[in-house]
């Protein structure tokens, strides 16, 4: 993995790996978002004939279900050490309306990753569990009782629709609160007034770091 620094006043936020991983999750998870609506609720199904057909779509849609989830393991591993709730997320917590009004100069330094964003991942992995879980039963429906089909539609449509609320509103933190991330997940860098103003524990950290690796 690239080593993280800080030079010239910007600082690396997301190697290429990282970044290629989030888009692959983004991407996928949205193919899954409209086909799903095209093959599970019929005012929607025109959305069909603009991703191939009913056939196409009902083939690729679990195959990508299983890429989006075996991207979302990559990302785990490689966010695991920043995903843990440390101490300090608690007192984030307390300010969490703060932050998402914008008032970031009232919310305490985080980590790389806030308390928020930390929740945010692990609702949607858990989503993409419950979501990979009913879908098997779905994509091989004879090989299972029907409580557990009907069970498992019950399931895949909430495990959807929390995706869907996580997906709308990481979206609407990234791009029209905390101006700039999407420049970090688009170039994988941010200015380091943007690091010290939305996470400034984790630059000192960083610093932290790059002074140890000079010793």
């Amino acid at each position: 993995m690239e080593q993280r620094r800080e030079r010239d006043g910007v600082v690396l936020r997301y190697t290429m790996g990282e970044r290629v991983v989030h888009w692959v999750v983004a991407l996928s998870f949205l193919y899954l978002l409209l086909t799903g609506l095209a093959l599970f609720y019929p005012p929607f199904y025109w959305l069909a004939g603009l991703l191939g057909g009913g056939p196409v779509i009902r083939y690729w849609h679990p195959i990508v279900g299983l890429v989006f989830f075996g991207a979302l393991v990559v990302m785990l591993l490689l966010w695991a050490r920043d995903m843990r709730l440390e101490r300090y997320d608690r007192e984030w917590l307390r300010h969490m309306v703060d932050y998402a009004a914008g008032r970031e100069e009232v919310v305490p330094p985080s980590g790389r990753f806030n308390a928020g964003q930390k929740f945010l991942f692990y609702l949607q992995f858990l989503a993409g569990i419950l979501l990979l879980l009913s879908g098997v039963v779905l994509w091989f429906p004879l090989s299972f009782g029907r409580l557990v089909r009907e069970a498992s539609f019950v399931v895949h449509d909430l495990a959807a629709i929390a995706a869907m609320g996580a997906l709308i509103l990481h979206i609407y933190m990234g791009v029209f609160v905390i101006r700039g991330s999407w420049e970090a997940i688009t170039r994988g860098t941010v200015s380091r007034r943007w690091a010290e103003a939305h996470h400034g524990l984790w630059l000192r950290q960083l610093r932290a770091a790059g002074s140890r690796s000079h010793e």
